[in-house]
């Protein structure tokens, strides 16, 4: 295989904090690869070193071959407010982008002239495959609205435009910095199949372990400083990183042993001090050095109390809410048990986080009730992340919640060893919030919910921003918790590890209880829809034979549809993905959790709206399609 990129020698650094010092590695064509490292300890900062964002502190090389396209996607996407999705989209193809912009400018204006020369000119760039494809992409990441502006987009929006723009590219090389965060589930599985089957090589960042272990063949740890190389699965990075650590474990004890002897040596009279060989005084150091290396891993160490839960947790009783015409949850009736794990799972805007907020009662239902035991203490981990006020600083928000938290073996620490349990030694305390890391902040809420000892975990998408050794704390401490779990995640390796069953929310407010993990939920979704496929496939080949009347040629010809009819066709055509776009967005923002009552009630009003409007469109269409 051809090397990609080669790496010699960069080093970074913030302040007194070293995050790599002189590393250096080779890519090869073909390698898909992740990296993995804790929070704050470098990994953004490699990659884009490596994109040409940045820069090495003290020198060093990053070499690509001659002529490969470089393509990186960004944490944390930029992009004009004030351009529309289309220019956003299709300004990275170049000329390809002026020619196609030209011809759908034409067809609006409907001047036939016009439409012929940007047609002539179509031909000429072979744009009508680079058009489909796009198309293609941009349907498969839910993007139909083009002329929506980037700066009324939502966050998740904003990144789909941007992971349209990089695979558009079609790049040699990509680089992409947390590409999961923010996609719901279906997006999620097309960029795994997109990047399982495509030739491209590739170097990323990502918690999701389920797309790094479809995706990836190879593993690079960043750990204290040093870069480390694994060949396989995520399963095989667990095993030979702890082999390295037992390995280094063994070196360290040798050295310790070696090191006491060579202590009474250079302890020696002084008088023989002058004889010793100046090879064997360095050698101390080294070996010095060598014995004083400690392999304490930092974890996040999650030792919180749960409060005692009673018999009756949470009762539901033929709950009922609709927004407008909307129905968000029909007649739903169910009782918690005690120790229950609850994963919720549905479409966008199907009604997750307003299901969650009829369990805090946060929203009260329209008809029916919802019981709280009166032991119950809620901890509501929401997807938006941390409330916190201008200027507040790290110790500021754990104290305002209390000054001491109780821990699960009974013992009373303060909220500063709370903190540094959490990786937030005494130099961060004074830090305000909004300087911190996504990751940081999202640790930090972590540990504002936690410490008010709750019984029921409420997680709205808890992996957002997580490195993957803090999920994995985050994992066994949820394994472990003495109390009621309700999940709402598209880490799918997540909730394998960490629910039970699943309620399914579906459109018109039905909620179907699945009784397994995710993974065995999605096996029978596909399963459904291929035998779905498979009786219409079945039921068409059969309807000709059996259904269908016999054709005779004096069957009048279809008639062409007249000028208007073809511009009223190419206008519902363009229309329909807009409206159905719309009803989308809308959608996501009704199970954002953020909307008031009354915003719940128009938004959800607009929906029904546009679903009437939909309806009486896609018949139109119909009717001019079969002309």
């Amino acid at each position: 295989m051809a090397g990609f990129l080669q790496v010699e020698n960069i080093s970074k650094s913030y302040g007194d904090k070293t995050l790599f010092h002189n590393i250096g590695f080779n890519i090869n064509e073909g390698d898909k690869i992740a990296l993995i490292a804790p929070n704050g300890t470098g990994k953004s900062s490699l990659l884009k070193i490596l994109a040409g964002t940045d820069s090495s502190d003290r020198g060093g090389e990053v070499k690509f071959m001659k002529d490969i396209k470089v393509a990186f996607l960004d944490q944390n996407t930029t992009f004009n407010p004030d351009n529309t999705v289309f220019d956003e989209v299709y300004s990275g193809l170049g000329a390809t982008y002026d020619t196609i912009r030209d011809y759908e400018r034409a067809i609006a204006s409907e001047d036939q002239r016009r439409i012929e020369r940007a047609m002539a000119a179509m031909d000429a760039a072979d744009a009508w495959n680079a058009e489909q494809k796009i198309k293609q992409v941009l349907s498969s990441l839910k993007l139909t609205r083009l002329d929506q502006r980037m700066g009324s987009l939502s966050g998740g929006e904003a990144k789909r435009v941007a992971l349209a723009s990089m695979l558009l590219r079609e790049a040699d090389f990509l680089i992409m910095d947390e590409p999961t965060n923010h996609l719901d589930i279906e997006v999620i599985e097309f960029l795994e199949d997109y990047l399982g089957k495509s030739r491209c090589t590739l170097l990323m960042v990502t918690h999701d372990r389920y797309f790094l272990d479809r995706v990836c063949n190879t593993i690079f740890e960043l750990d204290r400083g040093e870069l480390f190389v694994y060949r396989g699965n995520y399963g095989t990075f667990l095993e030979k990183r702890e082999e390295r650590y037992l390995n280094m474990q063994a070196d360290i004890d040798k050295s310790r042993n070696l090191l006491r002897r060579e202590l009474e040596w250079m302890r020696s009279t002084p008088q023989a001090r002058t004889g010793k060989a100046r090879y064997r005084i360095n050698a101390f150091y080294d070996l010095r050095d060598r014995a004083s290396v400690s392999l304490e891993r930092k974890n996040v160490a999650i030792d919180v109390a749960t409060s005692r839960l009673g018999g009756k947790i949470i009762d539901c009783e033929d709950v009922s809410l609709r927004f407008g015409e909307r129905r968000m949850l029909d007649r739903f009736s169910y009782k918690f048990s005690r120790y229950e794990r609850v994963g919720i799972v549905g479409k966008n805007g199907a009604g997750k986080s307003t299901f969650l907020n009829l369990m805090t009662g946060d929203l009260l239902p329209d008809s029916g009730a919802v019981e709280r035991g009166e032991t119950l203490r809620i901890g509501y981990y929401r997807q938006r992340g941390i409330d916190f006020k201008a200027g507040q600083t790290v110790f500021d928000v754990v104290h305002d919640i209390a000054e001491t938290v109780e821990t699960a073996d009974g013992h009373t620490v303060s909220a500063v060893t709370m903190l540094n349990r959490f990786l937030f030694p005494p130099e961060t305390h004074s830090k305000r919030v909004e300087i911190l890391s996504g990751g940081e902040q999202r640790r930090l809420y972590l540990l504002t919910v936690l410490m008010r000892n709750p019984n029921f975990l409420i997680l709205d998408e808890p992996t957002n921003d997580l490195d993957i050794l803090t999920l994995n704390v985050l994992e066994e401490y949820l394994q472990a918790f003495k109390g009621c779990l309700l999940i709402v995640s598209h880490d799918r390796f997540f909730l394998d590890k960490t629910v039970d069953h699943l309620f399914v929310i579906r459109e018109g407010g039905e909620v179907k209880d699945f009784v397994g993990r995710y993974s065995e939920y999605r096996e029978y979704v596909k399963e459904s829809e291929a035998e779905e496929s498979r009786a219409a496939k079945a039921a068409a080949k059969s309807a000709p034979k059996n259904n269908a009347p016999q054709r005779h040629n004096t069957e009048p010809a279809r008639r062409k549809l007249s000028y208007k009819e073809t511009r009223e066709l190419e206008a519902l055509e363009a229309e329909l993905p807009r409206l159905e776009s719309e009803k989308s967005e809308l959608e996501s923002r009704l199970s954002s959790g953020a909307l008031s009552h009354e915003e719940l009630t128009e938004t959800s009003g607009r929906i029904g709206e546009l679903m009437r409007i939909i309806e009486e469109k896609e018949m139109r269409w119909l009717e001019l399609s079969e002309v």
